[in-house]
């Protein structure tokens, strides 16, 4: 077992001393001089097409820089979202949508018992909302 475990190093040493050391001048040399062998041959112009009608296969590969809008819905979708108003209600406050067109109300149970609710993107009279989540909690 130490044998073969000496010939396998050996052979990797020999193998990665070969990768590290620098190439020798000579062989970068006779590379040189096979590229120039056939003038004629390298000289050759390969045309370049422009293609517009593939383009379309790119585009699907570049993300989007924004979220799209939202599809206009008469009710929710199967998963619950519900599209925004197109006019806010006339509320003293106003819970703006994320980026991604949700509404940022976020829920956590710590402890085991205790449950917080996280309203963010508040705008307006935060105090008159706090009165209607705490109305809601005891319907």
């Amino acid at each position: 077992m130490a044998a073969c475990f000496t010939l396998r190093s050996t052979v990797l040493g020999r193998a990665l001393r070969g990768a590290l050391r620098p190439a020798r001048p000579a062989a970068a040399v006779g590379l040189r001089f096979v590229c120039n062998a056939a003038p004629e041959e390298n000289k050759r112009v390969i045309g370049l097409s422009e293609s517009t009608e593939e383009y379309k296969f790119v585009e699907r590969l570049i993300p989007p820089s924004r979220v799209p809008a939202p599809p206009k819905h008469a009710g929710p979708t199967p998963s619950g979202w519900t599209p925004p108003a197109d006019s806010p209600p006339p509320l003293p406050y106003m819970i703006r949508r994320s980026r991604m067109h949700n509404i940022p109300v976020y829920s956590d149970l710590t402890h085991g018992s205790r449950r917080t609710t996280l309203v963010r993107k508040v705008e307006g009279d935060i105090w008159a909302l706090e009165k209607d989540v705490n109305l809601l909690n005891f319907l």
